[in-house]
């Protein structure tokens, strides 16, 4: 079968640019492939793996969110042929399409950290990226001793998930006590706690508040499940900053060369996170594999009927819905405009994204930056009567846990701009 316009993925990216396309052009033929029965919204998983937001209420069935119009393609990718403009799905049949938008997000790959598949498989560690439910009750569960918080080299969705979780966690914990002495460790490979500095300062910050032992160059390398270890290898060091001052009080040892174990009694972490196969694999990918696109266009740079879109997009900033928030309005011009005349619209996208920073239950710092890693917030924050969402602010956490899922729900799920 033929359609104008091929999405994969019927994710926020997916959905949000079939709607918006329909809204502005009925006629279109459209098809949105996506074997998934139900849709997520993601954010609030961090919410519910600190037990204040109800899992019930973070998904609905994809079939009631395919716009009007739409055609849903219940089925997997296998593979997309670029020159012949066809799309094959698992069931063998091929689909052509005149522009494809490429949608599809992340997968999880539970075998980029040795050990990790076992930890996950058996309980002993957990990620609201996985089953925020599980946080949450291993969280209830915690007797004390070292709870550690840490995410892969690879980049993920939302990168500041893996510490909001920590400051909810350190929040939860600060008035318990227990028998052992305890230690909330935030590690990340990264070198500092956030990229923008006005919210950097704030975040430093909250880490002192809290008494968060924050280890900057440590990516996780292994997992030992049946002993409750996690091994780092320290990385981005400079010559002048090899050597490794443990923490006797959190049990850290040398190992070897640039090589730390921790032992923990709670461990949250990301996944590494990797574009599926169909594009990983294929001509589609840059060198890293996630889509090979123009950072500003959001087009293909070898094939001119392909976008690429969202998570699984060779853009350099943070991975968010907020960042697809701000694509899709751009992606959907340019297919109008190709329509119309064979060429491009003049919109262009500057990296925007924004990432929720929960700081405590109550309280939320607001990032928004773009490609230059500049502090952007929006104007519209002032009517919330919030002057600097640099800043934690209890209106930002009514934003996070209330307004943000009304407007995904009610406002982007049905091709508005928000």
């Amino acid at each position: 079968m033929h359609y104008q316009v091929i999405i994969v993925g019927a994710g926020t990216g997916g959905i949000m640019t079939a709607g918006q396309l329909l809204k502005k052009d009925k006629s279109l033929s459209i098809a949105i492939i996506d074997p998934a029965e139900t849709h997520y919204y993601q954010p609030a998983f961090t919410l519910v793996g600190a037990g204040a937001f109800n899992m019930e209420n973070t998904h609905k069935p994809t079939k009631e969110l395919i716009p009007n119009g739409a055609k849903w393609i219940k089925e997997f990718v296998d593979a997309v042929d670029p020159e012949t403009k066809r799309v094959t799905i698992r069931s063998g049949e091929e689909l052509s399409y005149d522009y494809l938008v490429l949608s599809p997000g992340l997968v999880n790959n539970l075998d980029g950290i040795e050990g990790l598949r076992d930890a996950i498989e058996k309980k002993v560690a957990c990620s609201n990226y996985i089953d925020p439910t599980l946080t949450w009750k291993l969280l209830q569960d915690f007797k004390g001793g070292n709870a550690i918080f840490t995410m892969p080299t690879t980049p993920i969705k939302c990168g500041g998930a893996p510490q909001k979780a920590a400051y909810l966690a350190a929040d939860f914990l600060k008035d318990k006590k227990f028998d052992k002495p305890t230690n909330i460790i935030y590690a990340t490979p990264g070198s500092v706690v956030f990229g923008v500095p006005e919210v950097r300062k704030t975040l430093e910050t909250v880490i002192n508040r809290y008494g968060i032992k924050f280890k900057p160059s440590y990516a996780p390398i292994k997992i030992d499940a049946a002993n409750k270890v996690v091994t780092f290898k320290m990385i981005n060091q400079t010559d002048n900053a090899c050597i490794i001052n443990t923490d006797d009080s959190i049990g850290e040892e040398i190992k070897g060369d640039s090589i730390i174990e921790i032992p923990f009694d709670f461990l949250h972490l990301a996944p590494p996170e990797e574009a599926p196969a169909f594009i990983k694999n294929s001509v589609l990918a840059n060198e890293a594999g996630w889509i090979d696109v123009d950072i500003n266009t959001l087009q293909h740079n070898r094939f001119p009927a392909i976008f690429g879109i969202g998570d699984a997009a060779a853009l350099p900033t943070a991975k968010t819905g907020a960042a697809i928030r701000k694509q899709v309005p751009i992606i959907v011009n340019h297919i109008l405009q190709m329509i119309k005349n064979g060429s491009i619209s003049n919109d262009r996208y500057y990296g925007y994204s924004s990432c929720p920073l929960v700081t405590g239950y109550g309280k939320m710092v607001l990032a928004e930056f773009n490609y230059k890693n500049e502090f952007t917030p929006d104007p519209k924050l002032k009517q919330l009567f919030i002057k600097d969402s640099s800043k934690e602010h209890w209106r930002l956490w009514m934003l996070k846990k209330y307004l943000l899922p009304y407007l995904y729900w009610n406002k982007m799920m049905k091709g508005e701009n928000v």
